[in-house]
């Protein structure tokens, strides 16, 4: 037998991505591009410590990161996780579309949070 309709198309990756995940990313590699040499208080924070990431594990963090920097990568991986559950979401059904949005909005809060502590220690640009 022949089939008369053709399946659906595909869903591509990224179709759904929203405008407003790639001005953030887009924010937060411009500040791991710039580094400004004006003191902040996050300058008097210690630098990072070398540390392993869980037990037996390849990868580690890297000793000396300043907090600034650190943060700025602490945020970007939020970001990340936010772009990976939002497409994850949109194949979920029921109790999972639930708890995904739940961890969605919970990295969006910590997120928020390291981007202010960011936004409020930088020096404010001349005018």
């Amino acid at each position: 037998m022949k089939k008369l309709v053709p399946d659906p198309p595909l869903s591509l990756p990224g179709q759904f991505r929203t405008p407003e995940h790639d001005i953030d990313t887009q924010r937060i590699r411009l500040a791991l591009a710039s580094n400004n040499a004006e003191a902040s208080i996050l300058s008097s924070l210690k630098d990072t410590a070398h540390t392993f990431i869980g037990r037996d594990s390849l990868f580690n963090v890297r000793a000396g990161i300043s907090a600034e920097e650190a943060l700025i990568h602490v945020s970007l991986l939020l970001d990340c996780a936010v772009q990976v559950s939002d497409e994850i979401t949109e194949r979920a059904s029921g109790v999972e579309r639930g708890l995904i949005w739940s961890m969605i909005h919970s990295v969006e809060m910590a997120r928020a949070v390291v981007d202010s502590l960011l936004d409020a220690n930088r020096p404010a640009p001349p005018r």
